[in-house]
């Protein structure tokens, strides 16, 4: 997908003491902010670090891209401001470089996010689910209002196990949705038909008007 997708466009860390944020369960479960492993919310103990791996794993099996942006220096009402931002499906997460890595082991990030320069400093990862338009929308408008687009903008990201970098990210955004493209489709779809059925009932008129001169000939002759 990403040589279709290239060719269209023209060419965090689990910290320790990190507060973890959860959307309220009056919203949707499937979208939180920073989700932190082990019991204690931290990622400092064999358990903790194996806890975050695994809830990774899921995150990126489940996921249809994922970018990164950076997280430090970002206050509790900015990410609070961010996640609810996030439309449905999408979570942002705190992970460290080599947790993420581990993460992507038999995934099929694995090969993107191995060595990659996406893994370099303190990182707020977005795994999209399905909205890619709407998760990187979200971001735009969080860096626009909080005025954060040159220390928080987007490092880069990662599709169909290809890396991104930032300006392709935003980009890949701007691309019809699958949903928008399966809607397109089968509006076309069923216009064939439809076309189809004017085409064939447009000789048949004809064809009647033809007879029904003809009749008309004979009964005055």
């Amino acid at each position: 997908m990403k040589t279709i997708i290239i060719s269209l466009l023209g060419s965090a860390v689990a910290f320790n003491g990190s507060p973890v944020f959860h959307r309220p369960a009056s919203y949707s479960s499937s979208r939180s902010v920073l989700k932190m492993g082990g019991a204690t919310g931290r990622a400092t103990t064999l358990e903790g670090k194996t806890e975050v791996v695994a809830n990774v794993k899921t995150l990126l099996e489940s996921s249809e891209m994922v970018f990164s942006m950076p997280a430090s220096g970002l206050k509790v009402k900015e990410m609070n401001e961010l996640r609810f931002g996030l439309p449905e499906g999408t979570t942002a997460q705190c992970v460290k470089n080599k947790l993420m890595q581990k993460a992507a082991a038999g995934t099929d990030y694995e090969a993107a996010l191995t060595d990659s320069s996406l893994l370099k400093g303190t990182n707020l990862w977005f795994f999209i689910r399905d909205d890619i338009g709407a998760s990187i929308k979200s971001h735009k408008t969080f860096v626009k209002e909080f005025e954060k687009k040159e220390s928080h903008g987007i490092i880069g990201g990662v599709i169909d196990g290809d890396t991104l970098d930032a300006l392709q990210v935003v980009a890949v955004g701007a691309l019809p949705s699958k949903k928008e493209l399966i809607t397109m489709i089968a509006a076309r779809i069923k216009a064939v038909p439809t076309k189809v059925a004017r085409v064939v009932k447009a000789p048949n008129a004809k064809l009647a008007r033809a007879i029904k001169l003809a009749t008309e000939k004979e009964e005055e002759e």
